[in-house]
């Protein structure tokens, strides 16, 4: 049972530290910043679940698994918190890029961006007209 046990732990380390690894990628890899904030958040929350399961499994003291336990549940509370208000302060700052945006609720709730929306980070295009109030 122990060995079955150690080897789960094992596999729930090794992937969660891939899916980490793969956000941390992800982080240099994608467009824009709300690419880059969904790669932070997502695959990292679970990455940490995983490693945290892993960890409790190998420890199976009472102690270790209420301080995961704890870990757990205030990751979970901040981290998609925190993406949520840096992607509508990013929104509000005209720092988001329009062109890959499939679906704009912001716009149609009032939220509307200060500066509009870029419609390319590296054409040096700047501001799009179509963020902007008249």
């Amino acid at each position: 049972m122990t060995a079955a046990l150690d080897a789960v732990a094992w596999a729930c380390l090794v992937a969660g530290a891939l899916l980490s690894l793969s956000a941390g990628v992800a982080l240099l890899r994608f467009p824009d910043l709300l690419s880059r904030m969904h790669a932070a958040t997502k695959p990292q929350v679970l990455g940490l679940l995983l490693v945290l399961i892993g960890c409790a499994l190998r420890l199976r003291e009472l102690v270790d698994i209420t301080t995961l336990l704890l870990v757990l549940v205030f990751q979970m509370a901040t981290a998609p918190v925190a993406a949520h208000m840096v992607g509508r302060a990013a929104y509000r700052a005209g720092q988001c890029r329009n062109d890959l945006l499939v679906t704009d609720e912001l716009r149609r709730s009032g939220s509307a961006p200060v500066a509009g929306l870029r419609s390319s980070q590296s054409d040096g295009a700047g501001a799009s007209e179509t963020g902007r109030r008249g």
